[in-house]
């Protein structure tokens, strides 16, 4: 799963690449033009993102939910990325604190 993942964070590295060379390439790009907006508009829109999630879990359909979930990971990377994060970065915090909740691995929450 998490390929995809990654292959998001490679189109969005390549956007903000472009967006160097191109600064008109936000104006046909989304990724582009987000990224252009600078880390106050990318966190600002990582929260709008997560209020529609939380909204979703709480009042719509797991599809909605899952819809509103993709959007906040792509938002996620595009903050990320705005901040020069790798999500390899993430992977490695994760599996950091991997098995360190007090819980045993293997066993259920």
């Amino acid at each position: 799963m998490s390929d995809v993942l990654e292959r998001l964070e490679a189109v969005i590295a390549e956007r903000r690449r472009a967006l160097s060379a191109d600064p008109e390439l936000g104006a046909r790009s989304y990724v582009a033009r987000a990224l252009g907006r600078g880390v106050p508009r990318l966190a600002t829109k990582l929260g709008e993102e997560a209020a529609e999630t939380m909204v979703a879990a709480l009042a719509e359909d797991d599809g909605r939910l899952a819809a509103e979930a993709a959007d906040l990971l792509f938002h996620l990377l595009l903050l990320l990325a705005g901040r020069g994060v790798p999500l390899a970065a993430v992977w490695a915090e994760l599996e950091r604190r991997e098995g360190q909740s007090g819980l045993r691995r293997g066993t259920s929450a």
